[in-house]
């Protein structure tokens, strides 16, 4: 069936949408309705908190989790989407680890244009490991733009002089403020749910002037790697940000890191979202579960005992 449930997905990422660029709160509400319809487990629980003074969603597996925690970043192109857009990736990831994840509610563009985002993310980050949590139990994942946050925001805790992550796990990430993949042109129509133009549009919201030729907006082309913990990048060859990943495992892999790109046909754009729809998210899912499953170290952490 997987070739009938892309054509369907495909079909249904092409429906018409309004003419000429969208405002963000037009966007934050289409994206919104959009993710209500994935699915979400049912073996999960989530809360409200707080992490790094933002607003945070917590979320745990119904019989309680195993050592080990998640820092989810949500994607949206740092201009729409939240913790609760991105629950069904988040919580089966959960579910399929059995570790708790936080998910930070983290300011967005236009209103709070870069470096908002990547500020609010080292600051959950760092409250983490202040409540005493061993980073060899925490990893970083995010879809989109959120994928983008686990390599800027692990490139931030580095400079800042705090431990990394045990594992990174970036789905579909946005790594290139400067547009320069390749994929950029020869995905456009291919891919059912961007065109250049419309990731230029949010793009121009979160840099709102500022220069993309910098680490923290393009790792992909511009990032010193080194150090970094080990890294799964899922990507599908159906998406023009595909060279953004790519680009990034290289760099990675020159410098040392223990990299997997993972890259699936004839799939859009964070395909993993499907999970339950769609079988090539279902087994991304559970790869992405084994790579942070096996990398995952450590005796807890105070938080999970304080919540």
């Amino acid at each position: 069936m997987s070739k009938e449930q892309r054509a369907r997905i495909d079909a249904m990422m092409r429906q018409p949408r309004p003419e000429g660029p969208r405002s963000a709160g037009e966007l934050r509400a289409g994206f919104k309705a959009l993710m209500a319809r994935m699915i979400v487990p049912d073996t999960i629980r989530t809360t409200q908190t707080t992490l790094g003074n933002r607003p945070a969603l917590h979320v745990e597996p119904d019989n309680g989790p195993r050592t080990g925690t998640i820092l989810y970043f949500h994607g949206g192109g740092f201009v729409f989407g939240s913790p609760e857009t991105a629950l069904s990736l988040t919580g089966h990831l959960v579910a399929k680890t059995g570790f708790g994840a936080y998910s930070p509610d983290y300011r967005l563009a236009p209103e709070h244009p870069f470096p908002a985002a990547i500020e609010d993310a080292l600051s959950a980050y760092r409250d983490l490991l202040d409540s005493g949590m061993d980073p060899a139990t925490i990893a970083f994942a995010g879809d989109s733009a959120g994928g983008g946050l686990t390599i800027t925001t692990c490139l931030a805790a580095r400079d800042a002089g705090l431990p990394l992550p045990a594992a990174i796990v970036a789905f579909s990430p946005g790594l290139d403020a400067t547009r320069t993949g390749e994929s950029m042109r020869t995905k456009e129509g291919i891919d059912p749910i961007f065109t250049r133009k419309a990731v230029e549009h949010t793009g121009a919201m979160y840099l709102a002037g500022a220069d993309p030729h910098q680490p923290l907006l393009s790792p992909a082309v511009l990032a010193d790697l080194t150090g970094f913990p080990p890294l799964l990048i899922q990507v599908g060859t159906n998406e023009i940000l595909l060279d953004d990943s790519t680009r990034l495992a290289a760099r990675a892999r020159a410098v040392g890191v223990d990299v997997i790109l993972d890259i699936t046909a004839d799939v859009p754009h964070v395909f993993q979202s499907f999970a339950g729809i769609l079988d090539e998210a279902d087994e991304a899912l559970d790869r992405a579960a084994l790579f942070l499953t096996q990398r995952i170290h450590g005796l807890g952490s105070s938080r999970e005992n304080q919540r």
